[in-house]
């Protein structure tokens, strides 16, 4: 080590493992959401105002698609119909343009918030280097965490924006569904109750699962370097880890297909209850067609921003373990390096 890299070592503040509960020794909150605000601020603010924008545009295309079909049925205006295709064009250009914005948006902060972890990684690994630690079981530690860097970034773009997005959608669906006509909403709505009931059980049912299944890998992985060459007992002792891991990520498939197939249900049963109520409505003449339609067109877009909520809560819970995983990783290794005793230079 040159004079250089001495002196700007003893500059370091110290590193105490009994003050990592909070964060750890790359100064990394152990709460996800914590570290995506540390890291991504400003960014996450400018998202939550694109996403905003898409998902307030929500309105136009049902209530144009409506007033078209209204007009086509009753006032036969050609003219009128040309304006209002008009304007559909422009307002799909203008959210299809919006989307396209913050989609590279996200995905810059994604690639950004990736690059920044990976760069941590490396000084750590660069200084375990300098303090003379050849452990392979460090290096193997690390390099798994590099690789979970990944969807820890790809997380980060998605932690704020996407529920805001999504929920924005399904609130804006369901505010258009009340104010074109109420008792069809109500009918909607009725089936729409039962995923309240089952989606949040079946997701912690998933989310134990997911939880459970990333600690036994980590266990896996830690067993392959600290039993290398120690015998078959050791391989059959990760067998069974693997065994159990296989088991756990079926009970995944099971719950997650279980839980799709019963959200398609209640998705037909909501356009079947709209179909019946809303034809008596066009029959008695309390409603035009244009508003069975822009319900159907509503309804079939609910499913889709509710669909991504589910699947939103259960990459947080699985993102968040392998977060706190990663950081305590490299916590360990840092423990075992002669950089974590330096004192700082008076």
């Amino acid at each position: 080590m040159t004079d250089n890299n001495k002196s700007m070592r003893s500059q370091e503040p110290a590193l105490n493992p009994a003050t990592s509960g909070r964060k750890g020794y790359l100064g990394l909150p152990r709460n996800i959401f914590r570290y995506v605000i540390n890291d991504s601020g400003l960014h996450q603010l400018s998202l939550a105002i694109l996403v905003t924008a898409v998902f307030l545009l929500e309105f136009a295309p049902l209530e144009l698609t409506r007033r078209i079909i209204d007009d086509v049925t009753k006032h036969r205006d050609f003219h009128t119909i040309i304006t209002l295709g008009i304007f559909y064009v422009a307002t799909i250009l203008i959210q299809g343009s919006t989307k396209l914005v913050l989609n590279v948006y996200r995905g810059w902060v994604s690639e950004r918030a990736t690059r920044n972890l990976r760069n941590k990684i490396l000084a750590i690994t660069e200084a375990a280097t300098a303090g003379s630690l050849s452990s392979e079981a460090i290096g193997t530690e690390l390099s798994m965490v590099v690789a979970e860097a990944e969807p820890i970034g790809a997380f980060v773009s998605e932690c704020i924006s996407e529920p805001l997005l999504q929920g924005g959608v399904l609130l804006c669906l369901l505010a258009y569904m009340v104010h074109v006509e109420f008792g069809i909403a109500v009918v909607a709505f009725i089936f729409f109750v039962p995923q309240l009931v089952f989606v949040p059980i079946m997701q912690n049912a998933i989310n134990w699962r997911t939880k459970t299944r990333v600690a036994i890998l980590r266990e896996v992985s830690a067993s392959i370097i600290v039993t290398h060459g120690k015998g078959t007992a050791f391989l059959g002792e990760s067998a069974l880890r693997i065994d159990r891991v296989f088991q756990l990520g079926m009970g995944i498939f099971r719950f997650k297909y279980t839980m799709n197939f019963l959200m398609n249900l209640c998705n037909h049963g909501q356009i079947i209850g709209i179909l019946l109520v809303g034809g008596w409505y066009v029959y008695t003449d309390r409603l035009a067609i244009g508003g069975v339609v822009a319900f159907i067109s509503a309804v079939s877009r609910l499913n889709d921003p509710w669909g991504d909520l589910v699947n939103y809560f259960r990459d947080l819970n699985s993102t968040q373990v392998r977060f706190r995983l990663m950081v305590e990783a490299v916590d360990r290794s840092l423990e075992k390096s002669p950089i974590c005793t330096v004192v700082p230079a008076a």
